[in-house]
């Protein structure tokens, strides 16, 4: 629509002002609100500083330290474990993996039940859905300390740590992308007599399966990340051997290690990605 520079008049402008504020830079009120909103956010902001001891001169003198921490790392050597160290990436890679595939195994029931359109039973579903952010609200690490305790060092209590937590995580992304399908096939089953489980069986799973094999994907990229903090603090893995030459200062053995996760991390993000993109592609087709 053209408006001729002739109809904007004073009295125009004050009636559309009025009709929308929000277009006019908003009310003197949402104007103040959204200053004090600021200021609050530097104030928070100046006082973690301060509460935490930030200092230019702490942090100057600690970029000082890790260089020479950095130095002392190279030349990287192996201090003949490499096989040690390779063997034990590996055990990193199948803690990933078996903790991703049970956490998936178990998301999905999880995913259903949170679900809206599958269970209309409010009470149960805020239970399910609970149940989730407590799984996922606990980090890894902590629950990695727990089942340290409780099944001893190695890599079980890793694995354990990968399934408890990324169920919680998975059955929310999971369970979304239940709340999302089209509802037109899964009317279209339900038309032709199906019940519950076939209506959930070609209704649902065609749609969300893709998303669910994507999420996985992700969830096992990351959980490769994961696996070497676990290790750290006992689960198993290459992060026992990164711990143990970082508390003996024995700098280029980690500087290797180091290394050799960077190279993994690098070639699992590509082959994820890859699958991702390709199962993606044929979801969207």
């Amino acid at each position: 629509m053209r408006i001729d520079i002739a109809d904007i008049t004073p009295d125009r402008v004050a009636a559309l002002r009025a009709s929308a504020p929000q277009v006019f830079g908003g009310t003197v009120a949402s104007r103040l609100a959204s200053q004090a909103v600021w200021a609050g956010l530097i104030v928070l902001a100046v006082y973690c500083l301060v509460r935490f001891d930030f200092s230019p001169v702490r942090l100057w003198n600690g970029l000082g330290q890790l260089g020479a921490i950095i130095r002392h790392m190279f030349p990287p050597q192996s201090g003949g474990a490499f096989m040690e160290f390779a063997g034990a990436i590996l055990q990193t890679l199948g803690m990933a993996f078996l903790g991703t595939l049970f956490a998936a195994l178990f998301a999905i029931p999880l995913a259903f039940l949170g679900s809206k359109n599958i269970l209309r039973f409010s009470p149960g579903r805020f239970l399910v859905r609970r149940g989730m952010d407590f799984l996922r609200g606990v980090d890894q690490l902590i629950w990695a300390l727990i089942f340290v305790r409780a099944v001893g060092l190695g890599p079980l209590a890793g694995i354990l740590a990968i399934i408890v937590s990324d169920t919680g995580t998975l059955a929310k992304l999971f369970s979304e992308s239940i709340e999302n399908v089209d509802r037109k096939p899964v009317e279209g089953v339900r038309a032709n007599g199906g019940d519950p489980v076939q209506t959930i069986r070609y209704g649902f799973i065609p749609q969300v399966l893709p998303m669910f094999l994507s999420s996985t994907l992700y969830m096992f990229e990351s959980n490769v990340r994961s696996a070497t903090i676990l290790g750290i603090v006992g689960a198993g893995g290459i992060g026992y051997h990164l711990a143990e030459r970082i508390r003996s200062h024995r700098w280029e053995e980690a500087c290797l290690i180091l290394i050799m996760i960077l190279v993994t991390v690098g070639v699992i993000d590509f082959v994820s990605k890859r699958l991702r993109q390709r199962l993606i592609g044929k979801a969207t087709h």
